[in-house]
């Protein structure tokens, strides 16, 4: 039987014109490989409001797997995210103008969740197909976080059998005209998030093997 990967992409933010997750996700829409299908939503670079819409598309797939995708400008390569934890701490207002400080996402959950996806064995994949990638130790405390933590937290209180995660990717090209951060190719993110669907769908263990860091 086929499984289903739901892969969801942020809207612009931060005065940006584009978003890479979601112009990455989108060319991944209805996509078939191997035993999967793929299906892709848009979220709203918006606090509250991205969960519910989450939950919404999840309900509207019944994926297998949820990846939840958001740019993380600066960064060099892919990164699979490992924990999310329950605080938002906005830097910069969100697309509702929104921009809560040292605030808990959920009352009732606890301090973090680890995510369900196998982290490494993405990045060896995605390594040995030529792409930049590595673990990534923190989601942040902007939206992708506070998306990532609701999806798992929704995963948990549900008691359901879907695993979810999250990653970040970097800029694509033409955000870095004016900017001295690294970027990647629409076309490299879209062939990493295909191998991080087809790793999770076929993999439910992940590998040991050295992916920490220092700081």
């Amino acid at each position: 039987m086929k499984k289903k990967v739901l892969l969801t992409g942020f809207d612009p933010f931060g005065g940006e014109s584009v978003n890479p997750s979601w112009e990455a996700v989108k060319r991944l829409n209805g996509e078939r490989v191997e035993d999967i299908l793929i299906a892709a939503e848009q979220i709203p670079t918006v606090f509250h409001q991205s969960a519910d819409i989450l939950e919404k598309a999840i309900d509207k797939h019944c994926p297998d797997i949820v990846i939840c995708v958001g740019q993380a400008g600066g960064r060099p390569h892919m990164t699979p995210e490992r924990i999310a934890i329950n605080i938002d701490d906005a830097r910069i207002p969100d697309n509702d103008g929104q921009e809560p400080i040292d605030e808990q996402i959920a009352a009732d959950g606890p301090a973090a969740y680890w995510s369900a996806l196998p982290i490494k064995r993405i990045v060896k994949n995605m390594k040995e197909s030529g792409i930049p990638a590595s673990v990534s130790n923190s989601a942040g405390t902007f939206v992708c976080n506070h998306l990532f933590y609701r999806l798992m937290h929704y995963i948990d209180r549900s008691s359901s059998s879907m695993r979810g995660g999250f990653i970040h990717i970097p800029f694509l090209p033409e955000q870095t005209v004016d900017k001295k951060e690294p970027s990647l190719s629409l076309e490299t993110i879209v062939k990493g998030l295909r191998i991080a669907a087809l790793t999770a769908a076929n993999h439910e263990t992940d590998i040991r093997e050295t992916g920490g860091s220092l700081s």
